[in-house]
């Protein structure tokens, strides 16, 4: 186990007040805990405090519920929430794709090479298509078809294998379905999506031969929480390209299946190493 492998992680929020970085710091001090890491950001404009830090303890028999009650105690001054993480926690995920593969690819890559502390405890698609490649992962695949009549039905089943895996995380490569009002708020805060983002914007089919055809510069690529707002919920990561006139509607195609899966792994790190905060329709993104 590496240095950043040993570090517990201490997240909390709470109202801007006079001392909030000084809570976090003099208890873990006085708890004979050692900072390694450590971000914050007040935002004065909506009154708000995060910070996030890694440490590691300096005395033997570190006690979780001992220090959780003592922070607790200290917190409540400020009405401040908290979450503390064990060192070499990996979160469990499903994740849902249809047929596109290069998001689901890239994301079994970097959790069979260990570069995210996630378990994959199911995929869920509305195609058969990629069932034996979770298979050869090892990884149990779920194919649940859906319809218009039948999306209630089919939105039940995949809400059954969240709960049974436990998945603390839902993570949409390349599911090309709408989710409903009521999923999105079951999933709210713990369901990423991956979209492309190109400027102007372009709907419908095909949206990377319409940016060939406007001459457009730049592809790219959001990954944000869901909500009831189609492609519109808290952004946590973007990534861009240049392209240009040599590029063809293959070549920009290429390009976004790249900036997808790497915008979407970055922000799904970002999750599960509790990095990010949900701010009103926002979020507060402490990088690495």
């Amino acid at each position: 186990m590496g240095p950043k492998e040993s570090n517990w992680i201490l997240v909390a929020q709470c109202p801007s007040r006079l001392g909030t970085v000084d809570v976090v710091t003099r208890f873990l001090k006085e708890s004979r805990c050692y900072i390694t890491e450590q971000h914050s950001f007040d935002d004065r404009q909506g009154g708000g405090f995060f910070i996030r830090t890694e440490f590691r303890p300096e005395a033997e028999g570190f006690d979780r519920v001992a220090f959780e009650a003592g922070f607790a105690e200290r917190a409540a001054e400020f009405d401040m929430t908290f979450e503390l993480t064990a060192p070499g926690t990996r979160m469990p995920v499903v994740i849902m794709v249809s047929r596109a593969d290069h998001c689901l690819n890239d994301l079994l890559y970097r959790y069979r090479i260990g570069q995210l502390p996630i378990d994959i405890c199911a995929i869920v698609s509305n195609h058969p298509d990629l069932a034996s490649l979770a298979e050869w992962h090892g990884i149990a695949y779920h194919h649940f078809p859906i319809t218009p009549e039948s999306k209630a039905e089919q939105e039940a089943k995949v809400w059954v294998v969240v709960e049974e895996t436990g998945a603390e995380l839902v993570i949409l490569a390349r599911y090309m379905r709408v989710l409903s009002s009521e999923m999105c708020e079951r999933l709210s805060g713990r369901a990423i999506n991956i979209h492309h983002s190109l400027l102007p914007g372009f709907k419908g089919a095909k949206p990377y031969h319409q940016a060939y055809d406007k001459g457009v510069k730049l592809v790219g690529a959001t990954a944000h929480y869901i909500n009831d707002d189609l492609d519109e919920g808290p952004i946590i990561t973007q990534g861009v390209e240049s392209v240009s006139h040599t590029d063809y509607p293959e070549d920009l195609v290429a390009k976004g299946r790249d900036i997808e899966c790497l915008t979407l792994a970055r922000a799904v790190a970002l999750h599960v190493e509790r990095r990010v905060f949900l701010h009103a329709s926002r979020t507060v993104v402490f990088d690495r």
